[in-house]
């Protein structure tokens, strides 16, 4: 534990920084977009102190993402920057000078993590690279999320999200088989990559306080999609198999996919026995759950027997029907769920019964809402509701508390361009 169990900053964030699990526990955040500020975001979730690090003169890039917040006067803020850097101090060091590397050598020695998603080798240009921090500060865990990890002949390329779908093997599997392969709808490389680091670091933290000895976390962004692709890898390996796009179908479970309704489309899943049986009495045909040819899940899974019979069946269940309705019909009994764009999700009453959204007010812009912590502890309950940090915005109050520097000494550093 560092920084007095986080006693000195903590309480600095307007809605921030609760008394969360991870409190005590300061994170360095010398990262930008998504796959890095998602992983220090949710540590900061948890109470963890974070300070995030950026070039005073090559800021976040994200900044400038959509959609924008305005003031009053013109000012604009980003919501997405403002989503992912929630519950974080503002610091900028400039990497490339003498005094930026010693200021970053002085704040990980009171550190306990430090999160950096640069391609690999970065770091070690700038000087300040894992072996030269762990030389500071053994206990550090020093995780690092990469597109193509710290070894491999590929560790050097640069890499967004697509390039993680594309050779993670999900791009070839996804979209329809009648046409071309389609990225999934979101950055899952570098969601995915996210959560795996956040994890392993969590564990590595755990080392750490029983040893005293930190250690390198490094995270791919194509390993992690890889991880995502199911059952692809073993059908390979053992039928000589290689998955394609499916479209909305499961490569083997039938029924279990998109059926169309009356106003869009529903999710309908009931392909076990119980499951079937149920739906047959609910909608009204209960002798189909004994009829001879689909009386049974490994009947119904057979592709022609569900192009035949099943699908039909569904059809006519489902078209002359809303989506409210057809969720009315099975209730709590058959996995049937409305599929639903993103501004049905955020006026879901189970999303607010989970505080999934967010109000978030930045005194010059407004309210921001945006989506909450899915982690619910029990004991120590997460805070997403902290605001993110204008460039360099805490700088004297994180150099004082983590750097024991003087108003004169963050004078000099700013003078000369290192913070």
């Amino acid at each position: 534990m560092t920084i007095d169990d986080g006693g000195l900053l903590a309480g600095m964030l307007p809605g921030g920084l609760s008394e969360g699990a991870l409190r005590g526990i300061v994170v360095l955040d010398i990262t930008r977009v998504v796959a890095g500020p998602f992983c220090s975001m949710l540590l900061a979730d948890l109470g963890a102190t974070v300070i995030k690090i950026e070039n005073p003169r090559d800021p976040d890039y994200a900044r400038d993402f959509p959609p924008k917040l305005t003031s009053g006067e013109g000012e604009e803020f980003s919501g997405f920057f403002a989503q992912y850097n929630r519950n974080k101090f503002g610091l900028t060091i400039d990497l490339s000078t003498s005094d930026g590397k010693e200021l970053l050598t002085k704040l990980v020695r009171r550190a306990d993590v430090l999160v950096e998603n640069f391609r690999p080798g970065t770091m070690d240009k700038l000087g300040v690279g894992y072996d030269v921090l762990r030389a500071e500060n053994p206990g550090l865990v020093y995780t690092a999320i990469s597109g193509y990890g710290q070894t491999g002949p590929y560790r050097r390329r640069p890499a967004y999200d697509n390039s993680a779908q594309a050779t993670g093997g999900l791009w070839s599997m996804n979209g329809f088989g009648d046409r071309p392969p389609a990225r999934v709808g979101t950055i899952i490389g570098d969601l995915s990559a996210t959560l795996y680091a956040v994890i392993g670091t969590l564990a590595a933290l755990r080392h750490a306080e029983k040893t005293g000895q930190g250690q390198l976390v490094d995270v791919s962004q194509q390993d992690s999609v890889l991880s995502l692709t199911e059952n692809a890898v073993v059908s390979h390996t053992v039928e000589g198999t290689v998955p394609g796009p499916l479209g909305n179908e499961h490569p083997f479970v039938k029924p279990y996919e998109l059926y169309p309704c009356q106003d869009g489309f529903v999710f309908f899943g009931g392909y076990t026995d119980k499951f079937w049986r149920l739906s047959c009495h609910l909608f009204g045909q209960p002798e189909l759950a004994d009829d001879p040819e689909i009386d049974t899940m490994a009947k119904r899974f057979d592709p022609e027997v569900y192009e035949r019979r099943v699908r039909p069946v569904l059809h006519t269940w489902f078209e002359d029907k809303t989506k409210a309705e057809l969720e009315e019909i099975v209730g709590d009994a058959v996995p049937l769920s409305a599929i639903k764009n993103i501004g049905e999700v955020v006026a879901d009453p189970q999303i607010a019964a989970r505080d999934m959204i967010v109000d978030v007010e930045y005194p010059e812009f407004g309210e921001l809402r945006m989506f909450g912590s899915p982690i619910k502890l029990g004991g120590t309950p997460t805070e997403p509701r902290g605001l993110a940090p204008k460039v360099g915005e805490h700088a004297d109050s994180v150099l004082r508390a983590l750097a024991d520097l003087d108003d004169q000494e963050i004078a000099r550093l700013r003078e000369n361009g290192a913070i």
